[in-house]
């Protein structure tokens, strides 16, 4: 069931990060057919590439570019490296204070962070074989979160987010786990549902997913749009979607 915004923003904007050397890492890594990722940083520390920052600077040149009234009224970011340094340069010059909420932070993968699908069912085969029992969206890593977890701190941020913000223009920086569940949450939509976009739908690097208020819900606008990156000579980054990787645990 879709959540009823009889109050609250007019108006919600999810950004996923700019590319981050985690990204690269991954990329190399599952290229190479190696257990794990060649980084140094956790999770929380990992920064953006060099793509990544002129990434989170086209989508500032975008905002500018923006209708007054579509620009954000109050900033909210993912405490992690990654999503603050993108809210921090796409926002250069814009006269906003920049809010941390670790309830917008990846998925927190546990003793599995930092390994391939490879990695895991070399090093942890029984956790493998326990998320293939109870399926992605409830399994959890040890120390580690599930989707349902993820998407707990979610309703409870759009909770809060209902009282004091009528009729703002609200902006998040996150993350591409978090975004897919703000759809399964603010679109109603199923178990089943929200794992088949992650199948089969790309989130890229510096993306904006958009809601507008209408009536007493907030409806899907544009999903992953990638303008800001496109319209200047920026590479557009992203991850295979699930079902053509078919190896990530998480």
């Amino acid at each position: 069931m879709r959540p009823r915004w009889d109050s609250g923003p007019a108006g919600l904007v999810l950004v996923r990060h700019g590319e981050s050397v985690g990204n690269r890492a991954d990329a190399a890594a599952r290229e190479a057919g190696a257990e794990e990722l060649e980084l140094d940083a956790r999770d929380a520390d990992v920064e953006l590439s060099d793509t990544g920052r002129e990434q989170a600077r086209a989508l500032g040149r975008w905002l500018a570019e923006r209708d007054e009234r579509s620009r954000p009224t109050r900033v909210v970011t993912s405490p992690y490296k990654r999503a603050a340094e993108t809210a921090r340069l796409a926002l250069e010059g814009v006269d906003l204070p920049l809010e941390h909420d670790e309830r917008l932070r990846e998925r927190d993968l546990g003793v599995l962070d930092g390994l391939t699908g490879a990695g895991i069912r070399a090093r942890h085969p029984e956790e493998a074989a326990r998320r293939k029992r109870l399926g992605k969206f409830y399994y959890q890593p040890p120390s580690g979160e599930s989707w349902a977890d993820v998407a707990h701190r979610v309703r409870t941020f759009l909770a809060d987010l209902r009282v004091g913000h009528d009729g703002e223009q609200v902006w998040l920086f996150t993350h591409q786990a978090v975004i897919m569940t703000f759809r399964y949450v603010l679109e109603g939509i199923d178990e089943a549902e929200v794992l088949e976009l992650d199948r089969t739908v790309r989130i890229p690097n510096a993306s904006v997913t958009t809601y507008r208020r209408r009536g007493d819900v907030l409806e899907p606008e544009e999903f992953a749009d990638t303008t800001a990156v496109d319209q200047v000579d920026v590479e557009t980054t992203h991850e295979a979607p699930q079902g053509e990787r078919g190896d990530r645990v998480g």
